[in-house]
C-alpha cells in the first residue's frame, strides 16, 4: 500500500480544461479535509464562473470530431481506462478513505464496482443500433438512427466519489458526447485522480473537462443556461435536484437526475430470519448508511418483530468505527460535522416521539465526525425518522400486521428509488415486484446494484437510468429519416 503521504504529494490538484491541467483564473483553492481527523489533506484549484465558461467551450470545440471517432476507439479507451483504474486500485481506495472516510476495505470494493461501468459501457460502445424498415403502407422506407447529445454537465455527490464518476463519464465517453464534470467540494481528489487515468487512456483534448468548485451554483449556473450544453446529469438531493430541472426548462436539456431514497426492507413472517438479517446489515451499513440506496425504514412483520431486532442489533453492535487507514475499522466517519449532526437530530426526535434505543444513540466525541451505529425500535408511524432521509448508520424499526399494510406503509413516501423485501413466498414476491412504487427492488438481497442493470428511480427520486443497456440512452438522441421508395414503385 501506498504511504499517505507520498499519494497526497502525487495527486493531481488543478483543474483539467482542453486537455491540460491548470490552475484556477483567480489563482483561488479551497481545502479538502479528512473527517476522520479534521485535518487539510490538500489544496484545490477553485474553479471560477470563467473556469467554467473555459470547459463549457473546450467540450463544444471537441464535440464534432470526437462523435465521428469510431466506436470501437471509444471502447478501447474505455477498456485502457478500467485497466489502469484496476492496476492503481490501492491508490483509489486511499484517496478515497482520507477524503471521504470508508474503510478500505469498503473503498476497494468501490473502485471494483466503479471500473466495472468503464468495462461494461467499453462493451455497449460499439452495439449503438438504429433500424431500417418498410413503411406499414409500403410508401416509403424508416431509417431510425442514434446519436449523441452532445456536450454534458455532470454533478457528482461525495458518497460514491468513484463509482457516480464512472457512471456518468463511462456512457458518455461510449455514445460520443464530450463533457464537463463539477465533482463534490469534499470530495474532489478522487475525480482529479480519475482525470489523470482517462489522460493516459487517451482521452482527447476537450472531451472530459474537470472544474471543482467551492461556490457550485456559480459556476454550473451559467452552464445550465448555455445553449451549448445539451445534456445534464445529477446525482444528489431530491431539493438540489428540483432546482437543476426547474434551471434546465430554458434550454430543454435531456436531464437526468438520480435524487433522494427513504427505502423500505420488508422481513415477512415467513423469512429466513438470519438471511434477513445478513441482508439488513449489507443494505444499512453500506458505505455506513451515506448511500441513497441504504435501508431507511425496517418494517418487519409484528410475529417475528422481536426475533429480527435482537438479532439485527447484535450485529449492529459489531461495527467498530475508526478512520478508515485503521484495519480494525468497518465504519468510518461521517463525512462531515452537518451531516453527523442532522442524524443526531432525527435520532432525538425519534426518542422524543416514543422510539426506544435498542443500541447507540449518540455521537461519537471527536477528532472525527463518528456517529455510533445505532438501532430504534417501537417506532412510531409518525416519527420524523420515517419520512426523511437519515444517510448514517441508523436502523429504525417498525412493524406491520399483514402484506397489505406492508405495502401500504412501504408506498407511503414521495420517493421511489429501492425497496427491499425477504419473503419465502414467490407469489408474494411477484406481487410486491407489482405493487411497490419503486425503482429497483431486492428479494431476499441486500444490495442491488450492479453496473450491468438500470440504476434509478421513480417518483421523487429521479428521471432516467445510468448501468445497464438503457443507460447509453440518456446519452443519445433518436434521428428518423423517411426514405422514398427505393423501388420506384407508386
Amino acid at each position: 500500500m501506498i504511504a499517505e503521504s507520498d499519494l497526497l504529494s502525487a495527486l493531481p490538484t488543478g483543474l483539467y480544461i482542453d486537455g491540460r491541467w491548470r490552475d484556477a483564473s483567480d489563482g483561488a483553492t479551497f481545502a479538502v479535509t479528512d473527517p476522520a481527523t479534521e485535518e487539510v489533506l490538500a489544496l484545490v484549484a477553485d474553479a471560477t464562473p470563467q473556469d467554467g465558461q473555459d470547459a463549457l467551450a473546450a467540450a463544444d470545440r471537441a464535440q464534432r470530431d470526437w462523435q465521428r471517432t469510431a466506436p470501437r476507439e471509444r471502447a478501447e479507451i474505455l477498456r485502457r481506462a478500467f485497466e489502469l483504474v484496476t492496476e492503481r486500485a490501492d491508490e483509489f481506495a486511499l484517496t478515497m478513505t482520507l477524503e471521504m472516510g470508508k474503510p478500505l476495505a469498503e473503498a476497494r470494493g468501490e473502485v471494483a464496482y466503479g471500473a466495472e461501468f468503464l468495462r461494461w459501457f467499453s462493451e455497449e460502445a460499439p452495439r449503438i443500433a438504429g433500424r431500417y424498415a418498410t413503411a406499414p403502407d409500403g410508401l416509403n422506407r424508416l431509417l431510425v438512427i442514434k446519436r449523441p447529445v452532445g456536450p454534458c454537465l455532470f454533478i457528482t455527490p461525495w458518497n460514491f466519489p468513484l463509482a457516480m464518476a464512472t457512471r456518468k463519464i463511462a456512457p458518455a465517453i461510449a455514445a460520443g458526447c464530450t463533457m464537463v464534470l463539477k465533482p463534490a467540494a469534499l470530495t474532489p481528489l478522487t475525480a482529479l485522480l480519475l482525470t489523470q487515468v482517462f489522460e493516459e487512456a487517451g482521452v482527447p483534448a476537450g472531451v472530459l473537462n474537470v472544474i471543482p468548485t467551492s461556490h457550485a451554483g456559480a459556476v454550473t449556473g451559467p452552464l445550465i443556461k448555455d445553449d451549448r450544453l445539451r445534456k445534464l446529469s445529477f446525482t444528489g438531493s431530491t431539493e438540489v435536484g428540483r432546482r437543476l430541472i426547474a434551471d434546465s426548462a430554458d434550454q430543454v436539456l435531456k436531464v437526468s437526475m438520480e435524487l433522494g431514497g427513504n427505502a423500505p426492507f420488508l422481513v415477512f413472517e415467513d423469512a429466513d430470519i438470519p438471511a434477513a438479517v445478513d441482508g439488513a446489515v449489507l443494505a444499512k451499513m453500506r458505505n455506513g448508511g451515506e448511500a441513497c440506496v441504504a435501508a431507511n425504514r425496517f418494517l418487519v412483520h409484528e410475529s417475528i418483530a422481536e426475533e429480527f431486532a435482537t438479532a439485527f442489533t447484535a450485529r449492529m453492535a459489531s461495527f467498530h468505527p475508526a478512520r478508515g487507514t485503521d484495519p480494525a475499522s468497518t465504519i468510518g466517519p461521517m463525512v462531515d460535522a452537518g451531516t453527523r449532526d442532522k442524524i443526531a437530530a432525527l435520532v432525538d426526535g425519534a426518542v422524543q416521539d416514543g422510539a426506544r434505543i435498542a443500541l447507540g444513540g449518540s455521537a461519537i466525541p471527536g477528532p472525527g465526525y463518528f456517529y455510533q451505529p445505532t438501532v430504534l425500535v417501537d417506532v412510531p408511524a409518525e416519527a420524523r425518522i420515517l419520512d426523511e432521509e437519515i444517510f448514517g448508520p441508523v436502523a429504525p424499526i417498525t412493524t406491520f400486521r399483514d402484506e397489505e399494510q406492508a405495502i401500504r406503509l412501504a408506498n407511503a413516501t414521495p420517493f421511489g428509488l429501492v425497496c427491499f423485501a425477504y419473503t419465502q413466498d414467490l407469489n408474494r414476491a411477484l406481487r410486491l415486484a407489482e405493487e411497490l412504487e419503486t425503482g429497483m427492488l431486492g428479494i431476499n438481497a441486500g444490495v442491488v446494484s450492479n453496473p450491468a442493470a438500470p440504476f434509478g428511480g421513480v417518483k421523487q427520486s429521479g428521471l432516467g437510468r445510468e448501468g445497464g443497456i438503457e443507460g447509453i440512452d440518456e446519452y443519445l438522441e433518436t434521428r428518423y429519416v423517411g426514405i422514398a421508395d427505393p423501388t420506384g414503385k407508386d
